[in-house]
């Protein structure tokens, strides 16, 4: 009898000291917050940082009329380099549903925007010449005093 009340209070012990699952996602949610407030992009301005935060937003929920209105007319989604043409403007949601590339550009936009030319751009590897980066990448610029999505193409 005392060895099964013994292994019992070490069960006890052994089970209150485990973290569940509802403590591991709010700790996991908790540190990403904390490592998203740490990578800002190297614009510092308010109207961009305000910009970036809808762009991900509308993006998160899918919110077509939303990114429409912050893209520009000739918003740029497949690069010539791969396909053998550049498409740009209209179809561009009906490209990105027919191609599963919702969560990739999700996770693009995520990504720290720094300056190249006229555009700031992300992920960061896109803005290094020496890393010579063929992926995903997204381009946002100043368009009459106003940002805009301009581009997310491959390659």
């Amino acid at each position: 009898m005392k060895q099964v009340a013994v292994l019992l209070l070490v069960v006890t012990i052994a089970m209150t000291g485990c973290k569940s699952a509802a403590k591991r996602e709010k700790e996991k949610q908790a540190a990403q917050a904390k490592k998203d407030a740490q990578t800002t992009e190297t614009n510092a301005d308010v109207d961009f940082q305000s910009f970036i935060g809808r762009l991900r937003k509308a993006i998160r929920g899918r919110d077509m009329n939303t990114l429409a209105a912050m893209m520009t007319p000739d918003f740029g989604y497949v690069s010539g380099a791969t396909r053998g043409e550049d498409r740009e403007g209209e179809g561009v949601f009906q490209f990105w549903d027919e191609n599963g590339l919702w969560p990739e550009l999700e996770g693009i936009i995520s990504e720290k925007f720094l300056k190249k030319g006229d555009y700031m751009v992300a992920p960061a590897q896109w803005a290094n010449p020496a890393l010579e980066y063929t992926g995903y990448r997204a381009g946002i610029r100043r368009v009459n005093g106003s940002w805009k999505f301009a581009y997310f193409v491959n390659g």
